[in-house]
C-alpha cells in the first residue's frame, strides 16, 4: 500500500501533538510549582517583616513611652528657677527738732523721767546695699506644688544691721522675723518664704496653701519694683508687709464677666510665746501673736484689679523678737492689745498708664497693760503712759490713710515714669515693717510721702525666661512728718508742736522730715 507524503505528515503531527501537549503540562506545572514555592517564600518574608514591623513599632512605642516618662520627670516639666539681683545706692538726710526722751528713774519702784535733747540732723551721704532673690517653683504631684523664695540683702561693708537700724523709727529698731532679707543686714541667704498650695481640690475651685507666706511686697509694689502683678497670692502693702508663717484657704469661682474673682481666708502666726508652766511667771501675761484676714476680689482682669481686705491682729506685743546673726537681742514681754484693719486696693492699666489707689482704716484696741510689763523693774510700773497706741488713758485710736500713684510706660525707648503720694492720719498704724523702705516703711507714715522715680530698661534679648529684664532707677523719697510714733503701736502720737512739754518724752528721737535719693542697678531673670 502507498502512502503519501501527506498521509505520512498527518501521522507524524497525530503522534507528536499529545507528546507536546504533555511536555507543555509538564513545563507549566513546574512553573506553577515555581511560583508557588516563590509566593510562599514571599509570604514567610512578608509574615516575617510584618513580626520585625510589630516588633519594631512596640520598641518605638516603649521608647516613646520611656521618653514621655523621662521628658515629664526632666527638671525643666517640674522645676521651675528664677530670681533678682539689685545693687542700690541711697543718700539719707533727716532732721529731728528739740524733744523730751524718755527715761527711767533708779528709784523702786521707777517712774518716767524725761531728758531734753537738743534738735540736730542726721545723715548717711552714700549707703550701698547688696540684695539677691532666687525664686523656686517645684510641681510635686497633680495639683500640688511648692514654691520657695531665698533672700539675701547685705549692707555693703558691714555683716550686721547698725548701718541703717537707729533709735528712730520703731520698725527699723533693729532685725527681727517678719523683716529677715526685707531689711539689710549680714550677707545670711535666708528662707523668704515656703509654701505647699493643693489646688483643684475635689476637682472644684478651691485651694488650701500653707507655709511661710508671700505676705511681702504686695500690691500695688509691683508697679514700682517693675514686676508683674501677682495672681492669688499676697496682701495689700497698704495693710500688711510681713513675713508671716501661717496658712489660706481660697475660692474662686468661674464667673467670665469678673474675670478671675477669688475669696481667701487666711490665717498667720506672729509671735509663739512658747511654753507656760503654772506658777512659773505668776504676773505673765504673754500669748501668742496672731493674725486673720478676709481677702474679697470681685473684680480681676488685665486692666482692672479690685481687692477689699479685713484683717485683725491678736494680742499684738510690746516689741519684737529682735536678733543679730544667731542670737536673740531683747523680745516680747507682755501684750498690749489687737488692732483691726479694713482696706480697698484698685489697681488698673488704660494703655501705657498703670494706676492705683489705696484707702485703710486702722482701729486700735488697747488692754491694760503698759510696754514695760513684766520685765523686772516690777509686774506694773504705775505711771507708765505707754501702751497700744495710747499715752496716759486707754481708750482706742483709730486712723486712716491713702495711698495713689501710677506709672507711664515708653514702650519704644524701656524708659517708664512713676510717680507715688500717701498720707497718713495721726493716729495711723500699718503692719508693714517689711516695706522696701530705708528710713521707714513711707505707707506707715503719719503725715505725707511723695516718691518720683524714673526706669529705663535695657533693650536686650531674654535668655533665661521671657520675663528677663536688666534695668536702673532713680527715685526720691521726701517724708513731712505730722505726729510722732509712724510704725510704731507703743505709745500714742504727738504733734510736734507738743514736743516741748515734758510730759510728751518720747522712746524713739522723732523725726520732722528726711528724704532719701536712691538709684538701683537691676537683673531679673
Amino acid at each position: 500500500m502507498r502512502i503519501s507524503k501527506k498521509g505520512i505528515a498527518a501521522f507524524v503531527l497525530a503522534v507528536a501533538l499529545p507528546t507536546s501537549a504533555f511536555a507543555m503540562d509538564t513545563e507549566m506545572q513546574k512553573k506553577i510549582d515555581d511560583l508557588s514555592r516563590q509566593l510562599e517564600s514571599l509570604k514567610q518574608q512578608v509574615e516575617k517583616s510584618e513580626e520585625k514591623a510589630k516588633a519594631t513599632e512596640e520598641k518605638v512605642d516603649k521608647t516613646e513611652a520611656l521618653a514621655k516618662q523621662t521628658d515629664e520627670k526632666s527638671l525643666g516639666k517640674w522645676l521651675t528657677i528664677g530670681g533678682d539681683y539689685r545693687f542700690r545706692v541711697d543718700s539719707l538726710t533727716a532732721n529731728v527738732p528739740n524733744y523730751y526722751q524718755f527715761g527711767l528713774s533708779n528709784t523702786n519702784p521707777p517712774i518716767p523721767t524725761p531728758a531734753a535733747v537738743n534738735g540736730f540732723r542726721t545723715y548717711n551721704d552714700t549707703l550701698y546695699t547688696n540684695r539677691f532673690g532666687l525664686n523656686l517653683k517645684a510641681k510635686a504631684t497633680e495639683n500640688v506644688s511648692v514654691k520657695a523664695r531665698l533672700l539675701m540683702y547685705k549692707v555693703s561693708g558691714a555683716q550686721n544691721d547698725s548701718a541703717i537700724t537707729g533709735p528712730y523709727f520703731g520698725d527699723r529698731g533693729g532685725i527681727f522675723d517678719g523683716t529677715l532679707g526685707h531689711v539689710p543686714s549680714d550677707g545670711q541667704l535666708t528662707v523668704d518664704s515656703v509654701y505647699a498650695t493643693w489646688s483643684n481640690i475635689a476637682e472644684q475651685p478651691v485651694w488650701f496653701s500653707v507655709g511661710r507666706r508671700p505676705s511681702t511686697g504686695g500690691s500695688p509694689s509691683h508697679i514700682k519694683n517693675n514686676t508683674e502683678k501677682s495672681g492669688t497670692a499676697g496682701t495689700p502693702a497698704l495693710l500688711v508687709d510681713y513675713a508671716f508663717d501661717g496658712m489660706t484657704v481660697g475660692y474662686a469661682p468661674d464667673i467670665d464677666v469678673l474675670g478671675s474673682p477669688f475669696l481667701k481666708i487666711c490665717y498667720g502666726r506672729g509671735f509663739d510665746s512658747g511654753y507656760t508652766a503654772s506658777g512659773y511667771k505668776p504676773n505673765n501675761t504673754l500669748r501668742d501673736t496672731d493674725m486673720l484676714g478676709v481677702q474679697v476680689v470681685p473684680y480681676n482682669t488685665d486692666t482692672i484689679t479690685a481687692m477689699l481686705q479685713w484683717n485683725h491682729a491678736y494680742n499684738i506685743f510690746n516689741a519684737p523678737q529682735f536678733v543679730t546673726g544667731n542670737s536673740i537681742i531683747s523680745g516680747p514681754t507682755t501684750n498690749l492689745g489687737s488692732i483691726d484693719w479694713v482696706g480697698a486696693d484698685i489697681v488698673g492699666k488704660v494703655d501705657s498708664l498703670n494706676w492705683f489707689f489705696d484707702a485703710a482704716m486702722s482701729f486700735a484696741r488697747p488692754n491694760n497693760n503698759t510696754a514695760f510689763q513684766n520685765t523686772g523693774m516690777g509686774p506694773y510700773v504705775e505711771g507708765m503712759p505707754i501702751g497700744l497706741m495710747y499715752s496716759g488713758q486707754r481708750t482706742g485710736k483709730n486712723g486712716w490713710a491713702v495711698y495713689l500713684g501710677g506709672r507711664y510706660d515708653l514702650e519704644k525707648t524701656g524708659t517708664k515714669f512713676g510717680f507715688e503720694y500717701n498720707h497718713g492720719s495721726n493716729d495711723w498704724i500699718t503692719f508693714a515693717p517689711a516695706a522696701d523702705d530705708i528710713w521707714t516703711s513711707k505707707l506707715g507714715t503719719r503725715g505725707d510721702v511723695i516718691e518720683p522715680y524714673i526706669i529705663q530698661e535695657i533693650k536686650l534679648k531674654p535668655i533665661s525666661s521671657l520675663a528677663s529684664k536688666v534695668f536702673f532707677k532713680v527715685g526720691y523719697q521726701y517724708y513731712w512728718f505730722n505726729a510722732t510714733g509712724s510704725n510704731n503701736w507703743v505709745g500714742g502720737s504727738v504733734n510736734f508742736d507738743a514736743l516741748s512739754n515734758p510730759n510728751s518724752m518720747q522712746m524713739y528721737a522723732p523725726v520732722k522730715t528726711a528724704q532719701d535719693i536712691y538709684g538701683t542697678f537691676e537683673v531679673q531673670f
